[in-house]
């Protein structure tokens, strides 16, 4: 009798739970003014999480205001595309652009080479650890990582990331692919709504990973907000968090920061729209907070804690 009323018990668990969200910057060390708007936005109680660019502008910075604000969730946010590397350029040659000593400068150039096999596993590997070293090195607990412009959607970089973050005792990695659910939205739009379903083809070969299968490393149930980078103001985050599940665990992908002086110095195409996600987070998310199925927020840190 009794094991037959344990499945019932965790339903019941499940339906109690309200949905957990953790609430990520990117590009944390980008510029001092990224740094300040995650650092506000924290302080105002919207935002949850950060991934440090290792080899950022800002870099030194970003590690003070994480040190000094421990209730901040940081990752690191491994680049691979568009950025200078960690490494010597020597030991990772096939990461490199055209001058041999950044990475290649677009993402399309980088996902050619790497369905063309051009790019070895050993050198995202290094290059990986490389940065979580240099971010570990600062005394900085790294709660998860995830990639810029999110190359980790293909195996070949989930791959030898996972490698990294086991060897590195780092448990969370963001989970790429978007909820299905995000795709009837109308921020997302028909090409959105396309790509979203193409790219989640490869969601299966994701999960398949064996640290993801073990626990070893853990993940969400998918991240809200990235067919709406560019995109996430005030109506479409508003839309994204009514219709987020009551139960589950989620991520929603930001990239707030002020559009200043130091960010013209930095190649981005996310400027004016910076300052515009961080009033759609002011905006949205307190009253999101006053619903009575009130979805809580944590960082990766918490997300073992059920």
């Amino acid at each position: 009798m009794k094991e037959a009323l344990i499945p019932a018990d965790a339903a019941l668990r499940r339906t109690l739970m309200p949905a957990r969200l953790i609430i990520n910057a990117d590009d944390f060390g980008l510029t001092p003014g990224i740094n300040r708007s995650i650092l506000e936005l924290h302080r105002a109680g919207v935002l949850t999480s950060a991934t440090l660019m290792a080899t950022g502008p800002a870099f030194d910075e970003a590690v003070a205001i994480a040190s000094s604000t421990p209730t901040l969730g940081v990752g690191c946010h491994v680049v691979l595309t568009d950025g200078v590397p960690a490494s010597r350029p020597e030991t990772i040659p096939s990461l490199l652009g055209p001058d041999g000593k950044t990475f290649r400068p677009s993402l399309l150039s980088f996902v050619q080479a790497l369905l063309r096999g051009q790019i070895r596993e050993s050198d995202i590997e290094r290059e990986a650890q490389a940065q979580i070293d240099r971010i570990q090195q600062t005394g900085l607990s790294l709660t998860h990582a995830d990639t810029h412009k999110h190359t980790h959607l293909f195996p070949a970089v989930t791959r030898p990331l996972l490698r990294v973050l086991e060897r590195s005792g780092i448990r969370g990695i963001r989970n790429p692919f978007e909820p299905d659910f995000t795709r009837n939205l109308s921020h997302a739009g028909l090409k959105r709504g396309l790509q979203i379903a193409l790219l989640n083809r490869l969601k299966p070969a994701f999960e398949r990973h064996p640290q993801l299968l073990s626990g070893a490393v853990t993940t969400t149930e998918g991240t809200l907000g990235v067919s709406a980078t560019g995109n996430l103001n005030t109506a479409t985050l508003t839309e994204i968090l009514q219709a987020t599940p009551t139960t589950g665990t989620f991520e929603l992908v930001c990239h707030p920061g002020y559009n200043d002086r130091d960010l013209d110095q930095v190649t981005t195409r996310l400027r004016a729209h910076r300052e515009i996600e961080m009033q759609a987070l002011l905006s949205a998310i307190p009253p999101a907070l006053a619903q009575p199925n009130r979805i809580q927020l944590i960082h990766y840190g918490g997300l073992r804690e059920r």
